[in-house]
Formats: C-alpha cells, structure tokens, sequence
C-alpha cells in the first residue's frame, strides 16, 4: 500500500493505492495501517487531479479506481460517478437510480463508507429535504465542497 498527504483547500488528504488503482481520499482523522510507503503514479496523479479540481480547471477525475467493496455497495459507488459536478441528489433519489427504491438507508450506508472521497463524490449526496447530512469529512467540508462545485462564495471555517 502506497501512501501520500496532498495539501488541499478541505485539509490534508491521505491519498491510499496499491500502485495500479486508487484506494482511498481521506481526511484528517483516518488512520492509516502501519505499513505503507509514499509516491506512486497513480498517487502522483490523484494528486495533480485533486489540484486541477480545487482550482477550477477540472470537474471530472480520470483515474484507475480499486472500489473494493461489497456488490451493493460497488453499485452505489458507480451511481455516484455519474451524479454532474455542480449537482445533488438524495438518498432516495440514488436508490430509484439504481432500481432499488425501498433501499435508501441502505444506499445511506453504502455511501458512508465510500473510500475514494471527492473523487467518487459522495459529498453530493443530501437529505430529501435538502438539507446536508453525514459526511465523513465533516459537514462543514461538505459544505464547501457543495459550495464550491455551485460556484458561491467559499468559506471553511474550524
């Protein structure tokens, strides 16, 4: 397992791989295993996307990823992909896209544990009412994510 910390507007990001396909977009908090070295094509990449992403110039990533999850949940995470820069969608909503309607809480718990933040965005996700929900960054980084995609004014605070 690859490691790198990449400075970004939400905080340092843990970049994870195992040196042919992203692993992991974490944030501050996740621990990572004992083990693990730093640099790799494929971190070096995330890293230069996650830069073209924050600054503007890119709204789509282009890397090879390792979701490696259960079946429901690798469905989830592809149904993430495909959710536009700029937009949200809510639980139920992923759920009906999916073909799966009656499973929103468990939509809700695949997307929790989604490995690969920001990249696959799972900060689009939100309540049915609109308002934001859990989110493993924090709501505030949500926030500014959503933000940001929307093209309002940004503020992180804390």
């Amino acid at each position: 397992m690859n490691l790198l910390t990449h400075e970004s507007p939400v905080g340092p990001l843990t970049l994870v791989s195992d040196g042919a396909r992203l692993l992991g977009v974490h944030f501050p908090g996740w621990r990572p295993p004992a083990h693990g070295s730093t640099h790799d094509k494929v971190l070096e990449a995330a890293a230069r996307q996650l830069d073209a992403y924050f600054a503007g110039r890119s709204k789509k990533f282009d890397l090879p990823l390792g979701l490696d999850g259960t079946p429901f949940q690798r469905l989830v995470w592809s149904a993430l992909l495909d959710i536009p820069y700029g937009e949200t969608r809510s639980y139920a909503q992923l759920a009906s896209a999916i073909g799966k309607p009656s499973a929103t809480r468990a939509v809700g718990a695949a997307n929790g544990r989604n490995p690969i933040a920001i990249v696959v965005p799972c900060h689009r996700i939100i309540g049915a009412n609109g308002s934001l929900t859990g989110f493993g960054g924090g709501l505030e980084r949500k926030k500014f994510l959503l933000t940001f995609e929307q093209g309002r004014e940004l503020r992180l605070t804390g």
